[in-house]
């Protein structure tokens, strides 16, 4: 049961990284950052991977917090890649 958990648990911190990571970099430049970005190769794979780590530390800055166990760890893992892409991309 503990090792379900576990995997379903990292399955969704994986997949919350991803849909950050592609939301940013769909909806968060505009169109010519956009083309600047696709020509430089930071493109979805890169926005995803970013959107990963930073769903990782967020739920883990969430653990340390002791949210456990709620729906906010995984609050934190949508906030925590948001900050990182945001941080990432230089603002």
């Amino acid at each position: 049961m503990i090792v379900t958990t576990a995997i379903v648990t990292f399955l969704v911190i994986v997949v919350i990284g991803i849909v950050v990571g592609l939301a940013f970099n769909r909806y968060g430049r505009s169109w010519l950052g956009r083309q600047v970005a696709g020509a430089t190769g930071a493109g979805d794979v890169t926005y995803a991977l970013v959107g990963i780590a930073g769903s990782f530390m967020g739920f883990h800055v969430g653990v340390i917090l002791g949210l456990l166990p709620s729906i906010l760890l995984y609050v934190a893992a949508v906030l925590g890649a948001a900050v990182t892409l945001w941080l990432w991309r230089g603002r």
